[in-house]
């Protein structure tokens, strides 16, 4: 039996989707499975054995209505015959191509991505935390008849060549090697830069500490100067390959991220995650897969009622203070990291 699944944008959401593709790979060894994703994230999934992965051109030979005809027609080229085909996107684009799979009757399976429950959430309805991306995406299979419990290790495994090169940069020197994830797509989930500033003294104050810091190559000169504040520490954007990026995470003693894609990657190479909240939060199934809720830190919404006011992090601040982010002070977020004693 073969199955197409559908997941093309946002590196965070992409990358929750390995534990459940390495459960399908060890639950289903019998299924062959094609994953349609962008051509970037290929090495997150590169240690699912037998996984083949189909990569679009969005911008060229699969751009607009026309496109998208030619993907269809380019899947199956690839694939051969699908028997299932299983959306966990739901965005306009795998909508188009639903359809043409519908056309010729195959069963589709999609995403109940809860957008009720999660409006909920932001408007103080609800206080419980709503089903995970990771357990939602399962869903998704067991509707398409593949019943599986998501994979409890750490399911991305950079290459050995990787991981040999990142030992080389982390090891020998005696000091903890802390990732820096200061920043994200939107401004309610960043952290004011002095406040991270701040709390990184604290740390380097008390323990031997070499910072590592990440992002993507359009925050380089940001990260830059930031790291020129602690000497010693390193600014990786934009100066590694995906698959090295992933081993360096591998190998820290610990992430401290926003709410952002490197959290979810921290999380899935089995990196201890101190997150920090603002505008979004946990609550609505986008927290670090597998990490204790006390490291997720923000501001309890029984103190703060406006938060969270957001699902992504779009938006403006409803008060003009930005409240849920200034009230969290550095001293506030390393007494946590010294209570949870993880470095």
């Amino acid at each position: 039996m073969r199955i197409l699944v559908m997941r093309t944008s946002a590196m965070g959401d992409v990358a929750l989707l390995t534990p459940v593709l390495k459960a399908m790979n060890e639950q289903y060894p019998g299924t062959e499975v094609f994953l349609l994703t962008r051509p970037a994230f290929t090495p997150l999934f590169s240690s699912i054995e037998g996984l083949r992965i189909i990569t679009p051109d969005f911008r060229g030979r699969h751009s607009g209505f026309p496109g998208l005809l030619r993907l269809y027609r380019d899947i199956w080229k690839s694939a051969g015959r699908i028997d299932a085909v299983i959306d966990l996107h739901d965005v306009l684009r795998t909508r188009i191509l639903r359809f043409f799979f519908r056309f010729r009757r195959i069963k589709v399976s999609v995403i109940d991505k809860d957008r009720k429950g999660k409006q909920e959430v932001i408007s103080g309805k609800r206080k419980e935390t709503l089903r995970h991306t990771v357990e939602r995406y399962a869903d998704a299979f067991s509707s398409a008849g593949f019943v599986l419990n998501p994979y409890k290790g750490y399911p991305v495994i950079p290459d050995h060549g990787a991981l040999k090169r990142a030992e080389e940069l982390t090891g020998g020197s005696g000091k903890l090697n802390i990732g820096i994830a200061p920043y994200a797509k939107h401004k309610l989930k960043i952290w004011p830069e002095e406040y991270m500033k701040a709390l990184l003294s604290l740390i380097s104050d008390k323990y031997p500490i070499k910072f590592w810091f990440f992002g993507g190559r359009e925050e380089k000169d940001r990260l830059s100067m930031l790291a020129a504040s602690f000497p010693g520490s390193e600014n990786t954007a934009g100066l590694f390959s995906l698959m090295d990026e992933l081993a360096l995470i591998s190998s820290l003693d610990l992430m401290i991220a926003m709410d952002s894609a490197n959290m979810h990657l921290a999380a899935l190479t089995g990196t201890p995650v101190i997150s920090i909240w603002g505008a979004t939060d946990p609550l609505t199934g986008f927290g670090a897969w597998q990490q204790p809720d006390e490291r997720s830190i923000r501001i309890p919404a029984e103190e703060l009622t406006c938060r969270p006011c957001t699902i992504y992090g779009k938006g403006k601040c409803r008060r003009g203070d930005f409240a849920c982010m200034t009230w969290l002070t550095p001293e506030m977020v390393f007494e946590k990291l010294l209570k949870m004693k993880i470095i």
